[in-house]
């Protein structure tokens, strides 16, 4: 019989919160079920595996990045709207590291609930974005600029990459203000092509 209590959602919860002290990488099953107090064969009654437990933590954390951002902008629109986004998602990756980890894991083939968490947290970055106008391929190129520029810092601060004394907060800060100042002449970026020339061997991404 399992844990009085225990059910899919409080083993996932309770992985999610040792996984961003630990590592998810040291996320273990035989761990978690000493945390929660209970034999590791009584896991089974709620996940199917380690995967299928990192599977689940990876849903919770985009539902979780979907909500910080909806709750950032709304409300706003346009520079407001990014600054707020930003700065939310910023503070939920540092203050979850191992959830940011799995909330920017790829989606399994035909996981048609994971893709669609994921794909709901890219919408809400082109709703906003949809104040700039931009259409096609040039909100496609925005879209992924944005989410680059976010994980790029958010990579590097969370793994101690910034070593120099300048102000993490003030250098985040100018990079956002710096995609709001290019999204105003997004269009005109598009009109002279600077990209090299593609491999034509090299998979597409």
């Amino acid at each position: 019989m399992p844990r009085v209590g225990l059910t899919r959602d409080r083993v996932t919860d309770e992985a999610a919160i040792m996984a961003d002290e630990v590592g998810l990488d040291n996320l273990t099953l035989a761990a978690l079920a000493e945390r929660l107090g209970v034999r590791q064969p009584s896991l089974y009654k709620h996940i199917d595996s380690l995967a299928g437990l990192r599977r689940s933590v990876g849903c919770q954390a985009k539902r979780e990045v979907g909500d910080v951002l909806a709750r950032a902008a709304v409300g706003r629109s346009g520079p407001e709207a990014i600054r707020a986004m930003s700065h939310a998602y910023r503070e939920w990756a540092v203050e979850h590291p191992a959830r940011y980890q799995a909330a920017n894991a790829v989606p399994a083939p035909g996981d048609v609930e994971d893709e669609a968490l994921s794909m709901a947290v890219v919408q809400i970055i082109a709703d906003v974005l949809k104040s700039y106008e931009l259409e096609g391929d040039d909100s496609v190129d925005a879209i992924r600029a944005f989410r680059s520029v976010l994980h790029g810092f958010i990579a590097f601060e969370t793994t101690g990459s910034f070593r120099w004394s300048a102000d993490i907060d003030r250098s985040f800060a100018r990079l956002v203000d710096g995609f709001i100042l290019a999204l105003a002449h997004w269009g005109e970026l598009s009109e002279t092509p600077t990209t090299p020339a593609v491999r034509t061997d090299r998979k597409r991404s």
